[in-house]
């Protein structure tokens, strides 16, 4: 199987068919945890499988992307008072080791209302296309991170997203270069500031890129999911998932 097929058999037997003897056939031993709330190990997360069953819970899966060892969901999970909410969008990432599930991130936010443009947290493009400008994709949006995002040479923006087509679905957030700004200004206006300070992690597959980032949004130490769509050489297409990093969890793995 290729990480994708293991992942989504993986993510099968967990969320859906509710099956423990093939979820421990398919996740490694040493299972490595990154859900603040979930200890690590294969046998915690398969332990959570009668409970899963009997709330319900239901999954969507949205977009999936792979590039070498890692795996990236884009997911809805409704009924998902195990979680802590009625319905959360998550970015789950899998890394795959010697044919094995091996370790687990994730990003969970309630979707709540439509942003300023109509638009949800899942909505919009999904089919994967240009296999052959993987690379030169994924160069793109690290150095729009670098440059944005981290504030390195934040005038550059221009250089990285269309200036004609930019669909947002962040939860507050309009589309076009305009909405951004005016997103940025009410933030500056609050008191709110935004920072990034570390993306350990970018996959990218055709026109898709995601990354996930450390920073804090005011004082917060903040998780950033992001995965970007991008068309003829420029960012064209935004969703994320924004989430508190807790002081405590449940295992010493970290959330990134």
């Amino acid at each position: 199987m290729t990480p994708k097929e293991l992942v989504l058999n993986a993510f099968t037997a967990l969320f859906t068919s509710f099956d423990p003897d093939a979820a421990n056939d398919l996740l490694a031993e040493g299972y490595i945890q990154h859900n603040p709330a979930v200890p690590t190990g294969s046998a915690a997360i398969i332990g959570f499988i009668p409970g899963l069953k009997e709330s319900g819970i239901e999954v969507t899966t949205h977009r999936v992307i792979a590039e070498g060892d890692l795996v990236v969901m884009h997911n809805t999970y409704d009924n998902a008072q195990a979680f802590g909410a009625d319905s959360l969008v998550a970015f789950d990432i899998f890394r795959v080791e010697d044919g094995k599930v091996a370790e687990h991130w994730d990003n969970l936010q309630v979707p709540g209302a439509l942003n300023p443009s109509g638009r949800s947290l899942v909505d919009g493009a999904t089919e994967i296309t240009d296999l052959e400008k993987t690379s030169e994709n994924k160069a793109l949006v690290t150095a729009f991170v670098a440059d944005v995002l981290h504030g390195k040479a934040p005038e550059k923006i221009t250089e990285y997203i269309s200036t004609e087509t930019y669909i947002q679905h962040n939860a507050h957030v309009g589309d076009g270069l305009e909405g951004l700004g005016a997103a940025l200004a009410a933030m500056a206006e609050a008191g709110l500031t935004l920072a990034y300070t570390d993306t350990p992690i970018v996959v990218a597959e055709g026109n898709f890129v995601f990354t996930a980032s450390e920073g804090t949004l005011g004082d917060t130490p903040t998780a950033f999911f992001d995965l970007f769509r991008v068309e003829n050489g420029k960012i064209v297409e935004h969703w994320d998932t924004v989430d508190e990093i807790p002081a405590e969890m449940a295992h010493d793995n970290g959330k990134l």
